[in-house]
């Protein structure tokens, strides 16, 4: 849908990561450079939201308000209060590796090199993440918001029957000096792909909204580039169009 948005269909459950659908976000004064991948009246109904951490790019006010208070939503620990004082009703918070299902699909949380805020007072005072969601079939890492580092590898290490699918950030990299200690660069998102033992990647959070230096399409031509430098398949690297879709067969 664009960012970090992404609207997953598995196990007979439809859904959102990080929803945002909105033109403006806080602290960011640029407005969207593309609008979102499908209209918000267009979508089939959510069975599941997943929220990664609070950062405003990431958890939008405006977008949350749009779903029925009944959905079921997985938040990061400490998060579930932020939901529940509007209104929504089955809220389950985790903490790192802890897990939790949905219908027939598991979802578990796992480490992310990252932090949260959403004002000068609650600097990490919730927790932040990513999302593997398993059907009987498919496992799908959704990584959220995160540096490079050895957390790549202990979720690797986890689910040693491998993951199908990696979605990545790819985007917000530069400078390096000022973003690595929250952001992996394209390449590192390729290697963190690999550390996770996953057969292919979907890239994410570029092409949406002015973060950081580098140029628009930087991110995926970057991501191209290691894909093919450490000998992957180009068929397994997914840098999809906002609004593009992929059915992911085993």
């Amino acid at each position: 849908m664009g960012h970090a948005t992404y609207v997953v269909q598995i196990g007979g459950l439809t859904i959102l990561t990080d929803p945002v659908w909105a033109r403006k976000i806080v602290g960011i004064h640029r407005p969207r450079l593309t609008p979102p991948g499908v209209a918000w009246v267009d979508l089939p109904r959510i069975d599941a939201v997943v929220i990664s951490h609070n950062h405003y790019d990431h958890l939008d006010a405006r977008t949350v308000r749009r779903l029925p208070r009944s959905t079921p939503v997985l938040v990061p620990a400490g998060l579930r209060s932020w939901f529940t004082r509007r209104g929504f009703r089955d809220v389950t918070e985790l903490d790192w590796w802890e897990s939790t299902w949905v219908g027939g699909v598991r979802f578990d949380f796992v480490p992310a090199h990252h932090w949260s805020r959403r004002s000068i007072w609650d600097t990490c005072k919730t927790l932040w993440g990513g999302w593997v969601i398993a059907s009987d079939d498919q496992t799908i890492y959704f990584a959220g918001d995160t540096a490079y580092g050895e957390r790549f590898a202990q979720i690797g290490a986890r689910y040693p029957g491998g993951i199908d699918l990696a979605l990545m950030p790819v985007g917000a990299f530069e400078p390096r000096w000022f973003m690595k200690a929250a952001h992996v660069d394209p390449a590192q998102a390729v290697r963190a792909c690999q550390d996770v033992g996953a057969r292919r990647m979907a890239t994410m959070h570029w092409g949406t909204f002015v973060l950081s230096g580098e140029s628009l399409l930087a991110p995926v031509e970057e991501a191209r580039a290691a894909w093919a430098e450490a000998g992957r398949d180009r068929a397994d690297l997914w840098d999809l169009a906002i609004g593009e879709s992929r059915v992911l067969t085993r």
